[in-house]
């Protein structure tokens, strides 16, 4: 079941026909598997690793890291759990180090993740403080390298 997780996560596009002979397993075994994967919460979606560069999309990412001060009983979950109803938040993690929860914001402009930071997250009862970085370029993804080999014009020749 390890060797299939696996093969999906890197590639959840191959038909169950591919992921059979990968696998030694049937293509039914398979689509039970995944279906039983799926049914249990281990895969939890899918998803294209999309380089929004080369899109038209209006986009900005930053990762923010927040110091919290946990409730008694719940530690950091109910805050954590607060946080990801947020439509910009695309991640939260608990973290180790000098901050307690990790996220991944997205909103169409520097000044809308700005704003989302500072009229919805700050305000929120159990931060304590933030700490904003905005993402200028991701190079890889997910695994996969978003930006090959173009040169960078402004260099010399």
């Amino acid at each position: 079941m390890n060797q299939l997780i696996q093969i999906l996560a890197e590639n959840a596009r191959l038909t169950s026909e591919e992921l059979a002979a990968m696998t030694g397993d049937t293509p039914q075994g398979v689509e039970a598997k995944i279906a039983a994967l799926q049914e249990s919460g281990v895969i939890r979606g899918y998803k294209a690793v999309v380089d929004w560069d080369k899109t038209d999309r209006d986009f900005c990412t930053a990762r923010i890291e927040l110091k919290v001060t946990p409730k008694s009983g719940m530690g950091f979950d109910e805050i954590a759990g607060t946080i990801a109803q947020f439509d910009e938040v695309e991640s939260v993690e608990l973290m180790s180090g000098g901050y307690d929860l990790g996220l991944t914001v997205t909103g169409k402009s520097f000044k809308d993740v700005a704003m989302f930071v500072a009229q919805r997250l700050a305000p929120l009862d159990s931060v304590v403080s933030t700490a904003t970085h905005f993402v200028l370029k991701t190079y890889k993804q997910g695994g996969i390298l978003t930006h090959g080999t173009e040169k960078d014009e402004r260099e010399g020749a």
